[in-house]
């Protein structure tokens, strides 16, 4: 992943361990606290003290190489066999990336901690539609809908990610056109009406697949947005909110 954007930022980083350090000394036990910071990074404070997560250690691999996950609720396995109703998860985008186009067998919800992109399948009308999120905007996204997840900006990108049933290692979690292309074309060589067409889901895996495909040629075609001047201008005056509130 690129550079970190508190490794330019002086004592940021030390800043908050120290200040979750402080808070964490009274916690009862078995509670945790989350510091979320503007810049991407997570620490998490316990009475054990305080650590930022990092994928040597505490994340998963978010469906592509370079994005993580950090599970609150439930975990990869989670799935309707093994429920645990749902699943909320900690993710880091990295800069300027995107996920590859998909859609959860269950709903998604996603609340983005910086300035992020989300194209979607717009089937009634046939298109694919930008959806820009600024920082504290939440995203639901109903089940089998494609579509992808981007950081619009050069730094890592924090996300609560919140999906219905399902965790990562299920094969419904997130399903590509190249596996609902597979899909399909196993459900057509099997006898019978359905085609390619399940009756558990309804889901016709060929449509499912070229609406994919379609998210993805327009992530080629038009790449990933960037940000504005002014996205960048309230970006930076965060970092500056965040380092005075979150005091040694």
């Amino acid at each position: 992943m690129a550079e970190r954007p508190y490794d330019r930022i002086p004592g940021s980083r030390a800043m908050s361990e120290d200040a979750l350090d402080h808070a964490a000394r009274g916690l009862p036990g078995g509670v945790e606290l989350y510091h979320l910071r503007p810049d991407g990074g997570i620490v998490l404070a316990d009475r054990e003290g305080s650590r930022e997560l990092g994928p040597e250690r505490e994340f998963l691999r978010f469906i592509d190489d370079g994005q993580f996950a950090h599970y609150l609720v439930g975990d990869a396995g989670t799935s309707p066999e093994r429920p645990s109703n749902a699943t909320v998860k900690l993710g880091v985008v990295g800069p300027r990336s995107a996920f590859t186009p998909h859609a959860h067998g269950g709903e998604h919800f996603v609340l983005s901690l910086g300035h992020a992109a989300c194209g979607l399948h717009d089937a009634d009308r046939g298109r694919v539609a930008e959806v820009l999120l600024a920082p504290g905007m939440l995203i639901r996204i109903p089940e089998m809908m494609p579509h992808s997840f981007a950081n619009r900006g050069d730094a890592p990108l924090t996300i609560l990610a919140a999906n219905t049933g399902y965790g990562i290692d299920h094969e419904d979690y997130a399903i590509t056109a190249a596996a609902a292309e597979r899909r399909a074309a196993a459900i057509t060589a099997r006898p019978g009406p359905t085609a390619a067409t399940t009756l558990a889901t309804a889901t016709d895996y060929r449509v499912l697949a070229a609406a994919l495909r379609d998210i993805e040629r327009a992530q080629q075609d038009h790449g990933i947005a960037g940000t504005t001047v002014r996205e960048r201008l309230a970006a930076r005056l965060r970092r500056v909110a965040t380092a005075l509130e979150v005091r040694r």
